[in-house]
């Protein structure tokens, strides 16, 4: 198995970095301020495809850019953690299936713990929020539980989109590298 070259890795970390950008920017506003969006999706599939290192890379990268051209610019740290942290969590199952994962049901189990992981940071991050605004943690707590909807909804969706483009995009990545393994 060839590794990826410098310029293969520089090029598709930053080709990754820009479709989280871009598919964060394509958002759904939701009544509790947050937003659904594609960005996770990326990030899943950039993990999947790259491998975890340069996957959330791409994805904390793709995230914090979101995050300083929109107003969110100290939330951009964050995010890039939470990339790597999320991304582990990815990887993790991914190599649950010997990092080739060969049925759909192994792609839902892979976006499920990857989910699970996604909703445990919200829920952290969320709650220490409320704590540093001077609330109880019992208060905190549930006040971070409110905003988990929004959340659930991006997993639900990230599930949905990367079963249906990770196999397509794992056989382009194989013609476009052909000494790679995805």
């Amino acid at each position: 198995m060839r590794r990826f070259s410098t310029i293969e890795s520089v090029v598709f970390v930053g080709l990754f970095a820009a479709l989280t950008v871009i598919g964060t920017m394509i958002k759904i506003p939701l009544p509790t301020g947050a937003f659904v969006h594609m960005g996770n999706a990326v990030l899943l599939l950039s993990v999947l495809l790259l491998g975890y290192l340069r996957g959330s890379l791409a994805g904390g990268i793709g995230f914090a850019i979101f995050d300083l051209l929109n107003g969110y610019a100290t939330e951009a740290p964050y995010f890039i953690l939470e990339s790597f942290i999320v991304g582990a969590a990815a990887y993790g199952m991914y190599c649950l299936y010997k990092k080739n994962p060969t049925k759909i049901y192994q792609v839902v189990m892979i976006g499920i713990g990857t989910g699970i992981a996604k909703i445990s940071m919200t829920q952290i991050k969320n709650t220490v929020v409320q704590l540093m605004m001077g609330n109880r943690l019992s208060v905190g707590f549930n006040a971070a539980l409110v905003q988990l909807p929004a959340t659930l909804i991006n997993v639900v969706t990230t599930i949905i989109v990367v079963t249906f483009l990770y196999f397509p995009l794992k056989k382009a990545m194989v013609r476009l590298l052909p000494t790679n393994k995805y």
